[in-house]
């Protein structure tokens, strides 16, 4: 009597997230947006402080982007969805 040969294990990958290394909502600047409205949108929807939303927003037009709030992955797919309601170009990543 023959056995069948016995398939080595399979080794499944999974998707390692850790507090160390949290999810980023990243602002890339647009051609549509007044910078004004880009801060006004910082404070109400995300809730920075003026001065903070400023920054974030000179981030945005200069550098071309800014990481704008960071957390769980869940947290910020509503963030994302939050500013892109709002008319901006939102992304999310994982921060490294």
């Amino acid at each position: 009597m023959t056995s069948a040969p016995i398939a080595p294990p399979v080794e499944v990958a999974e998707e390692v997230t850790s507090a160390d290394h949290p999810w980023v909502t990243i602002v890339w600047n647009d051609p549509v947006n007044l910078m004004s409205y880009v801060t006004m949108v910082f404070v109400k929807l995300l809730g920075h402080p003026k001065s903070k939303a400023e920054k974030l927003m000179s981030d945005v037009h200069v550098k071309g982007k800014a990481a704008v709030s960071s957390g769980t992955r869940e947290a910020m797919e509503i963030d994302v969805a939050k500013l892109q309601g709002a008319g901006l170009w939102a992304t999310l990543q994982q921060d490294n």
